[in-house]
């Protein structure tokens, strides 16, 4: 059985190579949800890391009641990892966070209210913390992905957001799709929400991006996006006699 569907709120964090920082997660996510204004609990997505992240992971999931784990035989990238756990979450909502913790677990308490009415709530993280080189991949690649969507999301690349788990599943995944979920909600007739949130410097382990993946791929993605739009199937049944 799987155990998230006990829980209103399930917060996916993709893990790879991040063995520095578990003892962080575990505190800080144990924390949060012991406080969370809905029941929620953790999953973890080991995406192949090569350290020793998932020994740590099986360990704080023995610890924690309410903090669950899968793990990929080898490295498949952000978007698999986020996909899976969707795939994996039978809770109404699913979140997800980066486990470098430059987002704060506490926000989504700023982020949860406004899931009544719209079907995404993601953040806008401000006064950010990364460099200006990488501030400024960031705003190009925004402000180019845009243009080629339609979308008004201001900051696609913010780890920390909240969706209704029925329109996460319905999202077709390819990799490098994380960028344009505000864009696939939408393309499913449903509304989201840009809630600013803080930004914190990395403090343990190593970023995975780079200017290939920050800049070069989410421009590249963007034609894969818009043929996938226009090939893109939305149906909702109304009546059935099956």
């Amino acid at each position: 059985m799987n155990r998230t569907k006990n829980f209103d709120f399930t917060i996916v964090v993709p893990i790879y190579n991040e063995e520095d920082n578990i003892d962080r997660l575990e505190r800080r996510l144990a924390a949060y949800i012991a406080k969370c204004p809905r029941k929620a609990c953790v999953l973890f997505v080991n995406d192949g890391s090569c350290d020793d992240s998932l020994r740590r992971i099986k360990d704080t999931c023995k610890r924690n009641e309410a903090f669950y784990y899968i793990s990929f035989a080898r490295n498949a990238g952000l978007s698999t990892a986020i996909k899976a756990g969707i795939d994996y979450t039978e809770s109404p909502l699913m979140g997800y966070i980066d486990a470098d913790l430059q987002t704060s677990p506490e926000d989504f308490d700023l982020l949860l209210p406004h899931t009544e009415k719209y079907a995404l709530v993601t953040g806008i993280r401000t006064n950010r913390k990364d460099s200006w080189w990488k501030r400024r991949q960031s705003r190009i690649a925004n402000g180019f992905r845009r243009m080629m969507t339609g979308d008004t999301a201001i900051d696609t690349g913010c780890p920390l957001k909240i969706l209704h788990t029925d329109v996460a599943k319905r999202i077709p995944f390819f990799k490098g799709l994380h960028r344009f979920i505000p864009a696939m909600v939408a393309l499913q007739k449903k509304e989201y929400m840009q809630v600013p949130v803080s930004h914190h410097q990395r403090v343990a382990g190593v970023s995975k991006f780079s200017m290939a993946n920050r800049f070069w791929g989410p421009l590249r993605d963007c034609f894969a996006y818009r043929w996938m739009r226009n090939r893109y199937i939305l149906y909702y049944i109304n009546e059935a006699g099956v």
